[in-house]
């Protein structure tokens, strides 16, 4: 906080709560001759802080260094210490940038490089989508043993979440056994961290191929453009059905 923000706050405290100057000066952990101080603005301070509130919100990724040099430009008076001290008085701030989201995957995992060597060795899944004839969006989630090319489960739904993939991989762990690894693109499910700690719990293996690359993960991707063109438009129907689409 400012010396003049902790200046109002301690007015604030002694008239509000009929306190000595010394005690709130000691709350807000203000010297008492800072808080005695009064300052004498300069004639041109009223325009000056208009236009740098203006200039902060036009460009708010600009330090205060910037700021002065736009001002300066424009006729005002003004070094980098005073635009400083008016900085921090006005309690300007330079949002802080987001860390981006490292997606996970590598082209290690891919399907060609890392092969599946037996039966429930690597199951691949993948996600594709459809629409019922009423334009209602269907999302597929295929899951296949890469071994034995063997479609393990085809589920369909409005929509899928880690929790509808964790309930699906457990019956099939009951009905086949565990596969030692799951190999799947980045997408939000499949790398949420549900899924995550739960396979992990379970000692499988994540393969998760490099980001924008489904060839590597080709034997799903396979999958779901051949059911595409071949059994889906019969099992849709059907789903619309169950689904009451």
């Amino acid at each position: 906080m400012s010396p003049s923000r902790k200046r109002t706050a301690a007015a604030h405290l002694v008239k509000q709560f009929a306190v000595s100057q010394r005690r709130a000066c000691r709350v807000v952990d203000q010297h008492r001759s800072s808080q005695r101080y009064e300052s004498t603005p300069k004639s041109d301070e009223g325009p000056l802080l208009k236009r740098m509130s203006e200039l902060v919100r036009r460009h708010p990724r600009y330090g205060y260094r910037r700021i002065a040099a736009l001002l300066r430009a424009e006729g005002f008076r003004l070094n980098a210490k005073r635009a400083f001290r008016l900085w921090r008085r006005e309690d300007f701030r330079v949002p802080r940038k987001q860390a981006k989201k490292r997606r996970v995957g590598s082209s290690a995992n891919a399907c060609h490089r890392r092969r599946a060597a037996g039966r429930n060795d690597v199951w691949a899944w993948d996600f594709a989508f459809d629409r019922t004839a009423n334009g209602t969006t269907l999302k597929w989630l295929s899951i296949v043993d890469e071994f034995t090319r063997e479609c393990l489960a085809l589920e369909v739904g409005r929509s899928v979440t880690a929790e509808d993939l964790i309930e699906t991989l457990a019956a099939l762990f009951r009905q086949r056994g565990a596969p030692n690894h799951l190999r799947s693109d980045n997408g939000p499910e499949f790398a949420a961290r549900a899924i995550r700690r739960w396979t992990e719990r379970l000692q499988i293996g994540t393969l998760y191929v490099a980001p924008a690359s489904p060839w590597e993960n080709a034997y799903a991707e396979s999958f779901a453009r051949n059911c595409g063109t071949s059994s889906w438009p019969r099992r849709s129907s059907a789903a619309c059905k169950r689904l009451e689409l």
